[in-house]
């Protein structure tokens, strides 16, 4: 793990339930990670974000990025969180009980609630709200509030949603160059 002070984190134990988090991760200060969490390969958490894994479990995949004052918390016994590779989480983003496909972006501001399911590939935008149980289809862009479907990504917008998993993931070494 590699932080940029590590006296400003805060890992903390819940119930016997300790973060498990891959020496490559990047953790920015102000971060708290609790409980039943699990952290990937390239992973990089934001300035002042919260992962709690307090009730049920958290597992972020390889090479996603948290961005600054995002929250991710899950239900009591129903709704795990989940984030497959390359998610990439936009600033003071709330993600609660969902279950994101690889590849994504969730826009600034966005909040996802209990079960809904982010299709692999597709953008969430910034302030969107996608209520609970609701499931969008891979390569999908969707906006508003309540969140709506409104059209299928281009190639080159796919391309994108790559690189900028990647681009995180650089710019979490770079603390450290």
């Amino acid at each position: 793990m590699r932080c940029i002070n590590k006296d400003s984190i805060s890992l903390i134990n819940y119930r016997g339930l300790q973060p498990k988090i891959d020496k490559s991760v990047f953790i920015a200060d102000g971060v708290r990670i609790i409980g039943d969490v699990q952290l990937g390969e390239g992973v990089t958490v934001w300035f002042n974000s919260v992962i709690r894994g307090d009730v049920n479990f958290i597992k972020v995949g390889p090479n996603c990025n948290i961005q600054d004052n995002s929250c991710l918390h899950v239900e009591h016994e129903k709704y795990s969180l989940i984030l497959e590779e390359g998610v990439t989480v936009g600033h003071s983003v709330t993600l609660h009980g969902c279950y994101l496909e690889h590849n994504c972006l969730i826009g600034m501001g966005a909040t996802i609630l209990n079960g809904a399911r982010i299709g692999a590939e597709s953008i969430v935008g910034a302030g969107a709200l996608v209520p609970e149980g609701y499931i969008v289809p891979p390569r999908s862009l969707v906006l508003g509030c309540p969140a709506k479907l409104k059209r299928t990504l281009s190639e080159d917008e796919i391309i994108n949603l790559h690189e900028s998993a990647q681009r995180y993931i650089k710019f979490g070494l770079s603390y450290f160059e």
